[in-house]
């Protein structure tokens, strides 16, 4: 199997899981954040997973597509700017506040952020 290819399920698979959580649970996922559940909270937590599960299944579908270089660069730069800025800014919220849960959340997001920087930023292997 190819590196591309496992790259695009663990990242499908894992913003699946934080799609449901986000559009299934979000009372619950604003709570854990010590954040207020009103009703305008709520709902950009749920559009956040609909996002979440429109790249999970992007992801998914492009699973055997070549990618790298200039094959599929769309999709591999959207990937890498979505987990680029996150990982910055789990990274910047950890230091803050160094909680467990935290810290497993930014490790995926920085680990995807590099994954995929490697494959923007340098030619495909087919």
């Amino acid at each position: 199997m190819s590196e591309t290819r496992v790259l695009m399920i663990a990242s499908s698979l894992a913003m699946a899981v934080a799609g449901v959580i986000a559009s299934f649970l979000p009372q619950e996922t604003l709570a854990w954040m010590g954040a207020a559940v009103t009703p305008g909270p709520v709902t950009a937590i749920q559009i956040a997973g609909a996002l979440y599960l429109g790249l999970a299944a992007m992801n998914w579908m492009a699973r055997g597509v070549l990618i790298g270089g200039i094959y599929a660069r769309p999709l591999s730069f959207g990937n890498f700017v979505h987990f680029m800025i996150g990982a910055i800014t789990l990274a910047k919220l950890t230091v803050a506040n160094p909680d467990p849960v935290l810290i497993a959340i930014a490790l995926p997001y920085v680990l995807f952020a590099a994954w995929f920087g490697r494959v923007v930023f340098r030619p495909p292997v087919a």
